[in-house]
């Protein structure tokens, strides 16, 4: 399993305080118009054109200025891509966080037994060097990547099946290709699908055609229900990261930068460490801001004075609750 599937959090409470209904809304009360502003598609991406330009088209099918991608896929690659929608794309960084699972076809350059595939398989599971290969976006430099599990699925002549879960920031190409040096006969990738990402599945995904049907038939006839599956609200993107619940006179401070102070904590996951990334999020479930922890889930419910949470990115427009605090 990934890290963010084999984590069983349970909500803590630090003070019972209730939220009024005068400000703020459920996510998944919003209407499609306001998903459209700020939301997210997870998008099965095709074989052929490059993720910038998926993020184009769909930013054409709703007619919105601004779209963004999380977790880039090469042009031959398939697979989940969640496009954010507007301000949405604040909330993108929260993706890095967590593991990716990918289905592969690996081509061996000469015949080699099962049995020293899942071998080599095996001594390619948890923590590995990977330097970066020569088309990518990031420095070429050696690095850390963890491998949660690299399971051999089926093997016909010189192909290799494949599923493997990993950290962000992974190189399936180069791990093939490390894979095909181990075994001492070389290999390639020939085939790659990303079948997980974050909290996202392949049952959460539309296709373009799916998105571009669903936007037609909303505006022809107001028909909602294809539309409202292809839509989801911004703090999906957010499943998979311990929460830390906000009360309501704390919410508009954080969107103006300041970090979660103790008193402002309403409830909390009881698996959250020191330097862990967070989610702030509202009494309705409102996503407020990505942060850091400085305490630990005990220290949090234990400690009435200090920072809880140093804020790092704000996702919440300020205004959307009242200001109930003071500068200093």
């Amino acid at each position: 399993m990934l890290p963010q599937e084999n984590v069983q959090r349970k909500r803590l409470i630090k003070s019972a305080v209730m939220t009024t209904s005068r400000f703020g809304s459920d996510p998944y009360e919003r209407s499609l118009e306001d998903l459209i502003k700020s939301g997210v598609v997870l998008l099965d991406k095709p074989s052929g054109p490059t993720s910038h330009q998926v993020s184009a088209w769909v930013k054409d099918i709703l007619g919105i200025e601004k779209a963004g991608h999380g977790g880039t896929l090469d042009p031959r690659v398939t697979g989940l891509l969640p496009i954010t929608l507007g301000n949405a794309s604040n909330a993108i960084r929260a993706l890095l966080i967590g593991g990716k699972e990918y289905v592969g076809v690996m081509r061996l350059h000469s015949d080699v037994q099962r049995n020293k595939i899942e071998e080599i398989f095996s001594e390619f599971t948890g923590k590995i060097y990977q330097t970066p290969p020569v088309r990518s976006a990031v420095k070429r430099e050696m690095r850390i990547r963890e491998i949660y599990y690299l399971n051999f699925l089926e093997t016909e002549k010189r192909l290799v099946l494949f599923k493997v879960g990993c950290e962000s920031g992974t190189y399936i190409r180069t791990l093939c290709h490390d894979i095909g040096d181990a075994l001492g006969i070389g290999a390639h990738m020939e085939e790659l699908r990303r079948t997980k990402i974050g909290s996202f599945t392949e049952d959460d995904a539309v296709t373009l055609h799916n998105l571009k049907d669903a936007f037609v038939f909303w505006k022809e006839d107001r028909s909602e229900d294809k539309l409202r599956f292809a839509l989801m609200p911004m703090e999906r993107i957010l499943d998979h990261l311990p929460k830390m619940v906000v009360k309501d006179s704390a919410v508009d401070a954080i969107c103006h930068g300041a970090n979660l102070a103790l008193p402002g904590v309403a409830q909390l996951d009881s698996d959250i460490t020191k330097n862990d990334a967070v989610a702030m999020i509202t009494q309705k479930g409102e996503g407020i801001a990505l942060g850091e922890a400085n305490l630990d889930s005990k220290e949090i419910l234990k400690r009435d004075e200090g920072i809880a949470i140093t804020t790092k990115r704000v996702l919440m427009a300020s205004g959307t609750y009242p200001k109930l605090w003071r500068k200093r």
